[in-house]
C-alpha cells in the first residue's frame, strides 16, 4: 500500500511543476486529508493506511505532521532529487491526486482549514481531538461524489 509520504510527496512535485507558491504543513495536511477522503469514497478503500486525527486546525496525519513541523507555516521545499516517483501510484490514483491538487490547490492553507472545519468528519471529532474513522471519512465523501 501506498504511504501518506508518498501521496505528501506527489503533492510537494506536483506544485513544484505548476511553480506554486510551495506548500506549507498546513495545507499539505489538508490535500492529503482530501485525497484520502475521495479514493475510499470512490474506490471504497484507503488510498494509505495512516491515521487521520482531528486537531485544532483540522485534520492531520500525526506521522506527516512530525515529518514537516520544523517548517512551521513556511513552504516545504523538496527534498534532494526524490522525484515523483508516479509508479508507485495507478492510473486511477494518479487521476486522483491531480484532480485533488487542481481543486483544492488553489486555495490558501486557512481556507481549505475553514473548509474542513465545516464537514462533519472533523466537526464529529473536534472535542476530543480523536482519530477520524476512516468509514467515517469514506461516508462523508460519498456525499461529495454524487
Amino acid at each position: 500500500m501506498i504511504s501518506v509520504r508518498e501521496v505528501a510527496n506527489y503533492m510537494l512535485h506536483r506544485d513544484a511543476m505548476n511553480e506554486g507558491d510551495g506548500l506549507s504543513n498546513l495545507k499539505l495536511q489538508k490535500l492529503v486529508y482530501y485525497a484520502q477522503g475521495f479514493h475510499l469514497a470512490i474506490f471504497d478503500q484507503p488510498l494509505f493506511e495512516e491515521r487521520i486525527e482531528a486537531w485544532t486546525h483540522g485534520p492531520v496525519t500525526p506521522e506527516l505532521y512530525q515529518q514537516y513541523k520544523s517548517f512551521g507555516k513556511n513552504p516545504i521545499p523538496l527534498a534532494g532529487d526524490s522525484g515523483l516517483n508516479q509508479c508507485v501510484f495507478s492510473d486511477n490514483q494518479r487521476e486522483l491526486l491531480d484532480e485533488v491538487f487542481e481543486v483544492f490547490g488553489q486555495y490558501s492553507a486557512w481556507k481549505l482549514r475553514d473548509m474542513t472545519h465545516e464537514e462533519s468528519p472533523w466537526l464529529n471529532n473536534e472535542s476530543h481531538a480523536g482519530v477520524i474513522s476512516p468509514d467515517e471519512i469514506k461516508e462523508y465523501f460519498k456525499t461529495r461524489i454524487q
